[in-house]
């Protein structure tokens, strides 16, 4: 199915400074080897021009798949290797090893058809997806000659799992994603966040297209406002119900619909008034929350959707061109 194209009419702003100065902060904090997380073009920011930001502070990357990796053309810009972490059921040997991509392995099948590859052990800690069952590791390690193993770990009994069943061989283990950098237990010899790469960074906003005084129920629910905007944007671009930010003031979307939404206006606000989604004092947790959603998904639809612009008035270095 074709996705949806880009509003025209709604802007997002990337910080690519600010991404940087999240990784050196990550660095800094952990004393580990910082494997970002790229995939789904890193959260919707654009893979190719976060990898380059990042090329000079993190020590790799981290894709889904090696189709991801050959997109962004990963190893050319950054001289920097991957690894995926999920199955690309076509590609062979030659294929990872020419992108220097190392792919994660987690069933004996996999292990043997990718052995020249410098497999990485997938080992489940409880995710179940993507990942060696405890009772397969022996079988598993058994197909090709095994340096590194991780897993996808939510908390520190995750991490502990994945000691208890390989950290006893050598090998380099990695299990922390964002949400356990705060946590030296879970660092070991590496770190993979994702969505800490990309806190505040991102600015999304459009314009009031519509701005009137209301006259009883409004819209397909019939809400009532005492006052109602709207914006050129809906769910066919993954907007949902919930905060935004009008003239520096807290308001709300409070209908959306396939192209545009309604939302609540002062009598003040005017059309062509900026409209803030994402950014300023309107946080992804905040929008999470509104959204019934995880921050990830928030991100990924605000900057997968939407049209990304150039700000001439910020240095090119720090929005995404």
């Amino acid at each position: 199915m074709a996705s949806m194209p880009a509003s025209p009419q709604v802007t997002v702003r990337i910080d690519l400074e600010k991404v940087r100065d999240n990784a050196r902060s990550i660095k800094s904090l952990t004393g580990v080897e910082l494997m970002a997380v790229v995939k789904a073009d890193a959260y919707g920011l654009g893979a190719e021009k976060i990898t380059a930001a990042l090329a000079d502070v993190a020590d790799g990357f981290c894709v889904l798949n090696l189709s991801e990796a050959i997109a962004a053309d990963i190893w050319r810009r950054t001289d920097k290797p991957s690894i995926a972490l999920g199955p690309d059921d076509d590609a062979g040997p030659d294929d990872y090893l020419a992108q220097h991509v190392r792919p994660g392995v987690w069933d004996v099948n996999r292990a043997a058809a990718l052995g020249r590859a410098r497999p990485i052990l997938s080992v489940d800690t409880g995710m179940q997806r993507f990942a060696c069952p405890a009772g397969q590791i022996e079988s598993v390690l058994k197909c090709a000659d095994f340096d590194e193993a991780f897993t996808h770990a939510t908390s520190l009994d995750r991490v502990k799992l994945l000691l208890q069943r390989v950290g006893n061989r050598g090998f380099k283990l990695h299990a922390a994603g964002s949400s356990l950098l705060g946590e030296p237990a879970a660092r070991l010899d590496a770190v993979r966040p994702g969505l800490a790469l990309y806190e505040s960074a991102v600015r999304v906003s459009t314009r009031l297209i519509e701005a009137r005084k209301s006259d009883g129920p409004i819209g397909y629910s019939g809400f009532t406002s005492a006052y109602h905007g709207v914006i050129p944007i809906g769910y066919s671009q993954g907007l949902r119900p919930g905060p935004c930010l009008i003239n520096n003031r807290n308001a709300r979307i409070l209908e959306v619909g396939m192209q545009t939404a309604f939302c609540e206006i002062a009598g003040s606000d005017k059309v062509g008034e900026e409209v803030v989604l994402l950014g300023d004092s309107l946080k992804l947790q905040d929008i999470a929350v509104a959204w019934k959603s995880s921050p990830h998904e928030v991100l990924t639809r605000m900057c997968g959707a939407f049209a990304r612009r150039q700000d001439p008035s910020v240095p090119a270095l720090k929005i995404f061109p």
